[in-house]
């Protein structure tokens, strides 16, 4: 049985994670191998094979944590006891801001989600599937209590939101002028200027 921390107390699965993360940054994932990954988290192969039973188990474990983490977040803002319109700001500046926290992942997962198989990449579009649903359930409860306009549909803002939040791993810079949270606040205040009747 592998051991299940290191020296420093910090779990195998978080060390083989944060070093393949690392290297898929860094190199690409498929310009990295399982040996690199093994060797910067300090254990063996064995190990990597025990916890994930593959590079691309790995590759969706990248992606997957932080989706877990956005999807508890828009479930504890949507289920709050506060108007609609608060509820959708606070869930759509939550998953910028989320995002940029973990630019690596989510440009790591965009730029290599092609190489995971066919059953992963099924799982990983339910997953996000889920994710928009919610979200889009917010919308459409605006809508319906006449706080939002219907003139787009439903899905169309869940789409124009998302694209945003995908495309920031493209410019967003941790040194230039806007900190995470005002890139969310710009972006939430247009997704609600474009929802006002």
């Amino acid at each position: 049985m592998p051991r299940t921390t290191d020296g420093d107390g910090t779990p195998v699965p978080q060390r083989l994670l944060a070093a393949a993360t690392r290297l898929f940054a860094e190199q690409g994932y498929d310009r990295t191998s399982v040996q690199e990954i093994v060797e910067a988290a300090g254990v063996t192969k064995g190990a990597l094979y025990h916890y994930f039973g593959s590079k691309d188990d790995l590759l969706h474990e990248v992606y997957a944590r932080v989706l877990r983490l956005q999807q508890e977040r828009l479930d504890t803002f949507a289920g709050a006891d506060e108007p609609v319109e608060k509820r959708v700001r606070d869930a759509a500046a939550d998953v910028v801001v989320t995002t940029i926290d973990n630019l690596d992942d989510a440009s790591i997962f965009f730029r290599s989600m092609h190489h995971l198989s066919p059953e992963k990449n099924k799982q990983v579009r339910a997953e996000r599937r889920r994710y928009h649903e919610r979200f889009r359930a917010l919308i459409e409860e605006g809508q319906e209590a006449g706080v939002f306009s219907k003139a787009t549909p439903a899905d169309l803002v869940v789409d124009y939101h998302f694209g945003s939040v995908h495309h920031l791993s493209t410019w967003y810079r941790p040194d230039g002028p806007l900190t995470p949270q005002q890139v969310a606040d710009h972006l939430a205040d247009l997704l609600l200027r474009a929802l006002r009747p």
